[in-house]
């Protein structure tokens, strides 16, 4: 083991290993006593090791990522892990050498003379004090405390392209950043300190609020339109920094999906229907598309008079769709049947991925990319409500094994506006009034939904009023 050892301090430039006369040879066998040791609050037992106290990674683990790594020419390396810092030490199955401070250890990338690991009956233990130099915690025999997490400050810099927050902490700790709309909510977990609104002098981040959540705490800036923003830690000896940048020179990263709120996908599918003399099915959907574009919202129409999309390109954009409405007409000969109806779909999606999300299964941001049936069942009230406002009186019904409505990941309807084979019905579709009518309900009642839907997940949205005439 001497010469594996050896090779780790050579490798690192460390001093020759003790020599046999001067460990003495009457130290061989080893002197180990038992005691009760409070690590970060809890009760834990270590051991006295020639003088030192030592714990196992057993009862350090839940403090610290421990693990051992097998190093080229230098034998077996322990690597610990927690608060940022990462601790290389070399496992000397020597005892009594372990235990002395001229070993060559890392912590994080300074080379020092500390205590090292060692085994004691087969188990791996590690010197307290060295891990408390490493790691920024407060030790004394029988005492190993971690620095609480504290908010010391908080200072900015203004730049050409781009402003920076610099958070400094009395320790590393865990964060997690989050864009909503306009707002970036970084989370400190488990951090003490003020809360208290910030003014800058940055003109991309001209205020930041520092709030408390529970145990942690939050801080929160608007991110201006065209802007990108990191966060990132630095940690150093004594404390660590928590910095972020935000402005139009950093990269915008955030996923794709979380621009669907801020600019959603409405399909409307409009069915061609012969006979009638008129398109009214298209009439309606042109209708309510232009009202909808006016007011900023994305729409695609699957046809015109003229051309319309094969079924594979239907698919690929209805799979996109934040709304897809079909419209149509009942046929059905012999029917006796007339009115208006909005069709809910049930049952199974045609997709596994839509399936597995509305059965429960998680994944990031999954909420964005697959809609509950809440979301169909909403917009349905909605519409039907907006035509009630507009003389039109609609029924509600399901529907079932319907391809469209079942590849659609969010809120999706089938929107019957009349049977034609009722004499009444194809009259007041021949009523440019009623076709008025059918449009606005159906550009307000979306543009409802989607706004209300972006003001739950706290984003922003075209203007709310926008459907409306």
């Amino acid at each position: 083991m001497r010469g594996r050892t050896g090779g780790f301090l050579g490798r690192f430039s460390g001093p020759l290993l003790l020599s046999a006369a001067l460990l003495g040879a009457g130290l061989a066998g080893a002197q180990i006593t038992f005691n009760r040791l409070n690590l970060v609050g809890t009760q834990v037992q270590s051991i006295d090791l020639y003088g030192a106290e030592y714990a196992s990674d057993l009862v350090l683990s839940g403090v610290m990522r421990i693990s051992r790594e097998e190093v080229e020419n230098a034998g077996t390396i322990v690597r610990v892990e927690a608060f940022g810092h990462t601790l290389l030490l070399p496992l000397d199955e020597d005892q009594q050498r372990a235990t002395t401070d001229f070993n060559t250890v890392q912590l994080d990338t300074e080379r020092v003379q500390a205590r090292t690991a060692t085994l004691v009956n087969g188990n791996l233990y590690l010197p307290l004090d060295t891990l408390a130099r490493g790691l920024g915690a407060t030790y004394e025999q029988g005492t190993f405390k971690i620095t609480p997490a504290t908010l010391q400050g908080v200072s900015s810099r203004a730049g050409a392209d781009s402003d920076r927050l610099v958070l400094d902490l009395t320790r590393d700790v865990a964060v997690t950043d989050e864009l909503r709309g306009t707002t970036v909510t970084v989370t400190l977990r488990g951090v003490k300190g003020e809360a208290r609104r910030y003014t800058t002098r940055g003109a991309f981040v001209p205020t930041a609020e520092v709030a408390r959540k529970g145990d942690d705490l939050t801080l929160s800036f608007t991110l201006p339109q065209g802007s990108g923003y990191r966060v990132y830690r630095v940690v150093r000896p004594g404390g660590a920094r928590l910095v972020v940048d935000v402005g139009p020179g950093v990269p915008r990263t955030t996923p794709a999906l979380l621009d669907r709120i801020t600019r959603p996908l409405i399909v409307l599918d409009p069915a061609r229907v012969t006979g009638l003399g008129r398109d009214v099915t298209l009439e309606v959907a042109r209708r309510a598309a232009e009202l909808l574009n006016e007011a900023g919202w994305q729409v695609k129409v699957t046809r015109d008079a003229a051309t319309a999309l094969g079924l594979n390109q239907k698919l690929a954009l209805t799979r996109r769709s934040d709304v897809y409405l079909a419209l149509d007409l009942g046929r059905f000969p012999g029917s006796q049947r007339s009115g208006v109806t909005v069709y809910e779909p049930t049952g199974r999606a045609g997709s596994q991925y839509i399936n597995a999300l509305r059965g429960g299964a998680q994944i990031p941001y999954g909420n964005l990319a697959v809609g509950g049936p809440g979301g169909t069942r909403r917009l349905s009230e909605l519409l039907r409500g907006e035509l009630r406002g507009g003389g039109v009186t609609a029924k509600q019904e399901n529907v079932s094994r319907v391809l469209m409505l079942g590849e659609a990941p969010q809120a999706a309807l089938l929107l019957e506006l009349g049977w034609a084979g009722d004499a009444g019905d194809r009259a007041k579709l021949g009523v440019d009034e009623r076709l008025q009518a059918m449009s606005v309900a159906v550009a307000r009642s979306v543009a409802t939904y989607l706004t209300a839907r972006a003001s739950n997940a706290g984003r922003a949205t075209p203007a709310a009023s926008g459907a409306r005439q």
